[in-house]
């Protein structure tokens, strides 16, 4: 094989359409641009967004705070809840079925929020730090 015997395939580069041939190819005079207007000159082209002079819509609708996706799926959950609970083992199913956090949530942290007065094992849960102390002090442990 040569450099100067390499050719591309053939079919794989289409021949680009010619305008402005007559009216036997259906793109002769106006060349499919249509009559007058700011589409029809060269160089005419405007920014995303731009809705003729008219104030665009991203800049009519108010500048309202920001939501993360991410909050549907994760959840808070208080030391005073776990206490309530009667199970010893907690992870997140065991939360999802008593009600605690909704159906969907991936996440769980807890947060150190009431007194915890009994030992529980906390599995594949994030706990805070003070959390933490006060479910050790109870006699309890995290497990990661």
């Amino acid at each position: 094989m040569y450099l100067n015997t390499i050719q591309s395939t053939e079919g794989s580069r289409k021949k680009r359409t010619r305008v402005g041939r007559g009216i036997g190819c259906t793109l002769g005079k106006t060349c499919g641009r249509g009559h007058k207007g700011q589409k029809a000159r060269s160089g005419g082209f405007h920014k995303v967004g731009f809705e003729g002079g008219q104030m665009p819509l991203q800049r009519r609708l108010p500048k309202v705070g920001f939501k993360s996706s991410k909050s549907k799926f994760t959840a808070e959950v208080r030391l005073s809840e776990i206490n309530n609970l009667t199970e010893t083992n907690i992870d997140l199913k065991i939360l999802i079925n008593e009600n605690i956090v909704p159906i969907f949530t991936k996440t769980v942290k807890i947060i150190q929020s009431g007194l915890i007065n009994r030992a529980v094992t906390i599995t594949g849960i994030k706990v805070t730090s003070g959390a933490k102390t006060s479910i050790e002090a109870a006699g309890g442990k995290v497990e990661a």
